[in-house]
C-alpha cells in the first residue's frame, strides 16, 4: 500500500510519520511495556476461543501478539498499516516454523480483508485510538462485526482518557507548558494532539474514557462484556521493573491488577484500556 493510500484510508500524516521514528519492536520490552504485554496476554487466554480458532490481529505492529498467539497453535492474520511495521513483523515470523507461520497484510481497519463471517476472533490493538473521529472508531468496529462468526470474540485497546495527565506527572513532562497544553485537550476531549517534535509526547489520537469504550461498541451492534484495567495503577511505579523481577512480587502485583482489573474507580487509572465483546449470536 502506498502512502497516499495510507493516508486516504484514515491514518493521519503525523501517526504514520511516528510509527516511522518510534521503536514499537521494542516498546513492550521498556518501562512499563513488559506489564503491558503480561495482563494482555493474561486477558487474551481467558478470553480467545481455543486452538486453532482464526485470529485476525488488527493494527498488529510488529506482531508480538500475533506471533505469541501462532505458536499456541490459532490460525492468526496480521493487519497493519505501517509496512515498516509490517517488515518488522515478516522478520519475527520468519523465526516460527512454517506451519505456525501467519498471514501478514497491509491494511487498515475499516476495509479488513476478509470474507464476513469468517474468523473466531478479531484484536484491535491500536485502531480505535488512531482513528480519531467517532464515525470513523464505528465503522471499524461495524467492520469487525461484519468479519465475526455469530458469539466471535473482539478484544479492543483502548487508551485511558487520563494517560497523558498520569504519565506527566511521573515523567516529569508536566513543567513543560506545552505538554500541559496537550493534558488540558485529552482531558476535556479526548483529543490527543502534539504539536510538538517531542516523541515522548506521542501521536495524534482519541482517549477514551470506560463509558465511552463501551458505547461506542454498542453502538456497531455489538455485545459489550466488560472492560478491563491492564496495568490499572501498577504502570505509575517507580519500582516497577524490580518489583516484576521478583517472583513473589510479581505474582502479588498481578493478584492485586486482577483485583482492580473491572473497579469502576479504577479503570481511569490504567493507561490502557481492554474492552471485550461479542457479536450476537444467531
Amino acid at each position: 500500500m502506498s502512502r497516499r493510500t495510507q493516508q486516504q484510508e484514515g491514518l493521519a500524516p503525523e501517526v504514520l510519520a511516528f510509527y516511522n521514528a518510534f521503536d514499537e519492536d521494542g516498546r513492550l520490552e521498556r518501562a512499563s511495556g513488559p506489564l503491558e504485554l503480561v495482563r494482555t496476554q493474561e486477558i487474551l487466554s481467558r478470553f480467545l476461543p481455543p486452538p486453532p480458532a482464526s485470529v485476525l490481529d488488527v493494527g498488529g505492529g510488529t506482531g508480538v501478539y500475533t506471533c505469541w498467539l501462532a505458536v499456541q497453535g490459532y490460525a492468526m492474520h496480521l493487519v497493519e498499516p505501517v509496512e515498516r511495521l509490517v517488515a518488522a513483523a515478516r522478520l519475527r515470523v520468519a523465526e516460527l516454523p512454517p506451519e505456525q507461520r501467519p498471514v501478514l497484510s497491509v491494511g487498515e481497519a475499516r476495509h479488513l480483508p476478509c470474507r464476513d463471517a469468517s474468523v473466531d476472533a478479531v484484536l484491535l490493538m491500536g485502531p480505535l485510538y488512531h482513528l480519531s473521529e467517532r464515525e470513523e472508531r464505528l465503522d471499524a468496529l461495524v467492520e469487525v462485526r461484519r468479519v465475526l462468526r455469530p458469539g466471535g470474540l473482539l478484544v479492543a485497546a483502548a487508551i485511558s482518557r487520563l494517560a497523558s495527565a498520569l504519565d506527566g506527572l511521573v515523567g516529569g513532562h508536566a513543567e513543560d507548558p506545552d505538554f500541559l497544553r496537550i493534558v488540558e485537550r485529552d482531558l476535556a476531549s479526548g483529543r490527543h494532539r502534539n504539536v510538538t517534535d517531542k516523541l515522548d509526547y506521542f501521536t495524534t489520537a482519541h482517549f477514551h474514557r470506560p463509558d465511552e469504550l463501551r458505547l461506542e461498541i454498542e453502538a456497531a451492534g455489538l455485545e459489550h462484556h466488560g472492560t478491563f484495567g491492564v496495568e490499572g495503577p501498577a504502570w505509575l511505579l517507580p519500582d516497577l521493573p524490580e518489583r516484576l523481577d521478583a517472583p513473589s512480587r510479581r505474582q502479588a502485583l498481578l493478584r492485586i491488577l486482577r483485583l482492580l482489573e473491572r473497579d469502576p474507580g479504577a479503570l481511569g487509572v490504567s493507561a490502557h484500556l481492554l474492552a471485550v465483546a461479542r457479536r450476537f449470536a444467531m
